[in-house]
């Protein structure tokens, strides 16, 4: 293992993923979004689905012994219900999304997938199912999931997803390997950045890593930290209008973290109104995109632009 440029004699050398080097946001080159804007805002929706009585899944409050009705009921409620009430806001404030969502939701609730595919919005992988994490599984059975994730979301939208998320955002060792190899574009399970990097992969391929948030998430914020519902609501406006204020000195992704089961809750969704029209009543100054569409417009940049 080599030392970086500039590392101290004696320093402690320590174990490294090998996907991309150390570098400063503050020493890189500079370039824009489309139509010269420097702030690209985006929507993760994440739509999973559980099994009943078994594997993970998010808690209200802590389970009981299997099967744990209260939570599997709770979690239900943002594809029968909170879902609904979210492409409603969607559609009055004009925001695309991009839609993280577990290849089982094609065949429990189809018609809400439906419903996205006639918005025109984009559909990223997001593993089989969230009671379960991909990055327990052996090499053979990781490469499986991916694959069969990836067929149900093609045969349903005639187009495979450019992009991935694990479940629980669980990566085995390999997964940029097998996700590359897969054809995937990028990936977003890694919170290390507020601008896209690449990730190098085997055999001397790459693939991009496109800021996901962990902070601006509703599940860390909400049942981890129990954050209110203002709380939130006011997350996202304060990460709002500092980032757009950084993104003067170069480009910078912020990307909005939201499953329907929490922030599909009537009286959190109309905090989260509040914060996203706040949002969008700025658009003319910002990019509002989907996570795909900044992986393209860097994928297009000249080489050396994206660290």
């Amino acid at each position: 293992m080599t030392k970086p440029v500039g590392a101290f004699a004696g320093a402690p050398v320590l174990r490294s993923h090998g996907r991309y080097a150390y570098s400063a946001i503050k020493h890189r080159p500079v370039y824009d979004w489309p139509n010269g804007k420097r702030l690209a805002v985006y929507v993760g929706l994440n739509l999973e689905h559980f099994a009943f009585g078994e594997g993970l899944g998010a808690e209200l409050c802590p389970g009981g012994p299997q099967p744990d009705v209260l939570n599997f009921a709770w979690r239900d409620y943002g594809n029968r219900v909170g879902v609904w009430r979210l492409i409603d806001l969607f559609d009055a404030l004009e925001l695309p999304v991009s839609v993280l969502v577990n290849s089982s939701i094609y065949g429990y609730c189809p018609e809400v997938m439906a419903a996205f595919r006639a918005r025109g919005d984009e559909v990223v992988g997001h593993g089989r199912t969230n009671s379960e994490r991909q990055g327990v599984l052996d090499e053979s059975a990781e490469r499986a999931l991916i694959a069969e994730a990836t067929e149900t979301i093609a045969a349903a939208e005639g187009r495979r997803p450019a992009g991935w998320l694990g479940p629980w955002i669980s990566q085995s060792y390999v997964t940029p390997d097998l996700l590359a190899e897969a054809g995937y574009r990028y990936l977003l399970d890694w919170c290390m950045d507020d601008q896209p990097i690449w990730f190098a992969t085997r055999n001397g391929g790459r693939i991009l890593s496109v800021p996901y948030p962990q902070e601006l998430n509703d599940i860390p914020s909400i049942v981890g930290r129990k954050d209110s519902a203002d709380q939130f609501a006011q997350i996202i406006v304060d990460q709002f209008d500092e980032m757009l204020e950084q993104s003067a000195s170069g480009p910078l992704v912020m990307g909005i973290a939201l499953h329907p089961y929490l922030v599909g809750q009537p009286y959190r969704l109309r905090r989260l109104r509040s914060a996203l029209a706040h949002i969008a009543a700025r658009r003319g100054e910002i990019w509002f995109t989907t996570s795909g569409r900044v992986a393209e417009h860097c994928w297009s940049l000249p080489a050396g632009m994206v660290p």
